[in-house]
């Protein structure tokens, strides 16, 4: 009996000792850095996919009904082809660099938090962590930049689509829907010289109700949330970055005092 009393004892101290364990992995676990990294990485997927299928419809758009000949918006195919090339760079630098951050924060919270002995401040992780934080403003500022050239296609198709309502309501009392036009020209997507140029009455309202239009309209709408979820997982990743960056060089000197 006395012998199965010291199993038992020695299970407990066994899963005391488990969930112990399982406590401090827990705690070094950096829920900051993993919310943004999960924020960023659905935002950059929304933007980018988003934004490739729509750029795609707006040719496709400008092709069928502004543009009928291939040399007035050469130019445009162009920028469209090298902005999908762009984006493909950018998700697959945003993917890499989110699991760089995210792997960053783990090393710094483990540091910061002391769980692990072998887990020390040194002048190179300093400056690594410092680099980051440099970047990520960078990153940052860049990304506020990109989240409002996103919201121009929006503020375009929705001045489409609430001239193309407009003509639809019946409180509206217009006498001539032909003399209501939206010309795409002015916008400077496509030179002046370009035919037709611009959409009038029915033209305009049957362009609204074409299936490119309407993808194409709300794909721009998430592509712009999808680049405001990623401003905001960027600042929290400046927030994370530069608080552990602070704390670190903080325990860095308390170390140079505690030697002496």
């Amino acid at each position: 009996m006395e012998t199965s009393y010291d199993d038992t004892e020695d299970e407990r101290q066994e899963k005391q000792g488990c969930f112990e364990c399982c406590i401090k992995c827990l705690g070094g676990v950096p829920y900051a850095s993993l919310v943004a990294t999960i924020l960023c990485f659905s935002g950059v997927a929304l933007f980018c996919g988003c934004g490739h299928v729509a750029l795609t419809g707006t040719v496709t758009i400008l092709e069928n009904h502004f543009s009928k000949i291939t040399t007035d918006h050469a130019m445009l195919t162009d920028i469209v082809q090298l902005l999908q090339y762009v984006i493909y760079g950018i998700a697959s630098f945003f993917f890499l660099y989110g699991i760089i951050l995210l792997a960053e924060g783990f090393y710094t919270t483990s540091a910061v938090k002391e769980l692990h002995s072998e887990f020390k401040t040194t002048i190179c992780g300093r400056c690594i962590s410092g680099m980051f934080v440099f970047l990520t403003y960078i990153l940052g500022i860049a990304w506020l930049g990109v989240f409002g050239f996103s919201a121009v296609p929006v503020f375009l198709f929705y001045n489409m689509w609430s001239t193309c309502a407009a003509m639809r309501s019946p409180v509206a009392n217009l006498t001539s829907i032909e003399s209501i036009c939206v010309d795409v020209r002015q916008y400077g997507i496509i030179p002046w010289n370009a035919t037709p140029g611009k959409a009038c009455g029915s033209t305009l309202g049957d362009i609204c109700n074409t299936s490119e239009f309407y993808l194409s309209y709300h794909l721009y709408i998430v592509a712009c949330a999808g680049a405001g979820a990623t401003v905001i997982a960027l600042l929290i990743y400046m927030m994370v970055t530069t608080y552990n960056f602070a704390v670190l060089k903080f325990k860095s000197r308390e170390d140079c005092c505690t030697k002496f």
